[in-house]
């Protein structure tokens, strides 16, 4: 009778054995799974922070691109040696400056003709195109102002740019004479993130 009672008692324990063995497996398991979850949500709020960022960049370039449009509109500096403010002199607008789907050269370049009929040109421009023969104005190429960009860090990846259309004044348009017409200036503007792919687009009137 005590062998049988023995041969009982270590089934017993070797039966516990074997599920303690599953519940901690089982508690393994369901740990990895929440330490995989929060790495994973870890790496999403990073994504978001750093997304944010970049857009909150990319919003200050094209900030900073609206008022130089405005100097570019003012000729300021001063000592700016590519200004073009008689383009935009107060009642004496140049507009043959401003060329049917924006200009690409000279004084021209990113000045846009309204476009009554269709889609206005800041909707059809090309903003990220680069170089001399670019519809749209780099920041600085007619202030002189410098921009930094390009660098590796939380510079944005190149500089704003933006194009400037001549609007007849609204309350001028009905009953001033065409050589006495005065404009207002819708500025549009893009400035680009760390990564040129994040693009914020901000747009302002401005009357001098």
């Amino acid at each position: 009778m005590p062998r049988q009672i023995f041969h009982a008692n270590a089934a017993w324990v070797h039966s516990q054995r074997g599920v303690s063995l599953v519940i901690v497996l089982m508690i393994l398991v369901i740990v990895s799974i929440v330490g995989v979850s929060g790495i994973q949500i870890s790496m999403m709020g990073e994504r978001s922070a750093r997304n944010d960022r970049d857009a909150q960049i990319a919003w200050q370039a094209g900030e900073a691109a609206l008022l130089d449009a405005e100097f570019d509109i003012e000729g300021q500096p001063s000592t700016s040696s590519t200004k073009r403010n008689t383009v935009f002199a107060l009642g004496k607008t140049d507009t043959s400056k401003f060329v049917s789907g924006c200009g690409t050269s000279g004084q021209s370049q990113g000045l846009c003709a309204l476009n009554i009929t269709g889609k206005a040109a800041w909707l059809t421009v090309d903003f990220t195109a680069t170089g001399n023969s670019a519809p749209t104005t780099a920041f600085g190429t007619f202030t002189g102002r410098d921009f930094p960009s390009g660098a590796k860090g939380l510079q944005p990846a190149k500089p704003p740019r933006y194009v400037i259309e001549a609007i007849p004044d609204p309350e001028l348009a009905r009953t001033a004479k065409p050589s006495d017409m005065k404009y207002i200036y819708r500025i549009t503007a893009m400035g680009f993130g760390p990564n040129a792919e994040t693009q914020a687009v901000l747009q302002t009137l401005y009357r001098n």
